[in-house]
């Protein structure tokens, strides 16, 4: 491994403590940066889209005709399409919600930044390992031992790490930019909103 693949493996961690100097090195979208970042991203891109999948996968098991087995392989690949489909589609949104507050950035740029700040989201994938171990498929199908309580912490805990790559993302923008609070805000605010509200639609129909 190249030292420069190496920082941005520590790249991927250290957004997570000081992410605006990780961001600030977004700013060079050299085919050769980009690149060396492809390994870390694929990674995140896809770890962040199987805990979207898993954050909506509460009535799974409630087909009798589905398995754990089923469970974990939809999760792996649908994780991978959720996350493919967030990368390039998302990251073109907020590349052209960037382009019409000002910015002279790429999409592929505009991409990682969307990357690195699915950081959180990612990192959520920490409370599986717990969630399973106290209430097992239970939390895949309805009316489980994980409607109690304890079911609601881990929700507000995986809501936390959500919230977190949002907050993240208004980081990344202002930082890979230079641009105020306000600006940086407006920019990560719609291109948050974008797919949300389309999400939305699609629930209601």
């Amino acid at each position: 491994m190249n030292r420069t693949l190496r920082d941005w493996w520590l790249r991927t961690l250290l957004v997570l403590q000081r992410p605006r100097p990780v961001f600030v090195a977004l700013r060079d979208d050299s085919r050769e940066a980009a690149g060396e970042m492809a390994e870390p991203v694929l990674l995140v891109v896809w770890l962040a889209g199987i805990a979207g999948v898993l954050a909506d996968a509460a009535t799974y098991l409630d087909d009798p005709t589905r398995s754990g087995l089923d469970l974990a392989l939809w999760a792996f690949i649908a994780g991978g399409i959720s996350g493919a489909f967030a990368y390039f589609v998302v990251g073109a949104v907020l590349h052209r919600v960037g382009k019409t507050f000002g910015s002279q950035g790429t999409y592929r740029r505009a991409r990682h930044v969307l990357a690195f700040a699915a950081v959180p989201v990612a990192l959520s994938l920490v409370l599986w390992p717990v969630k399973l171990a106290l209430y097992g498929e239970d939390w895949f199908r309805t009316g489980g031992r994980d409607t109690g309580a304890g079911g609601v912490v881990f929700d507000v805990l995986t809501f936390a790490f959500f919230l977190w790559g949002a907050a993240l993302l208004l980081v990344g923008v202002r930082s890979v930019h230079g641009w105020t609070w306000a600006r940086a805000g407006a920019v990560a605010a719609i291109t948050l909103l974008v797919p949300i509200a389309f999400a939305l639609v699609l629930a209601v129909r």
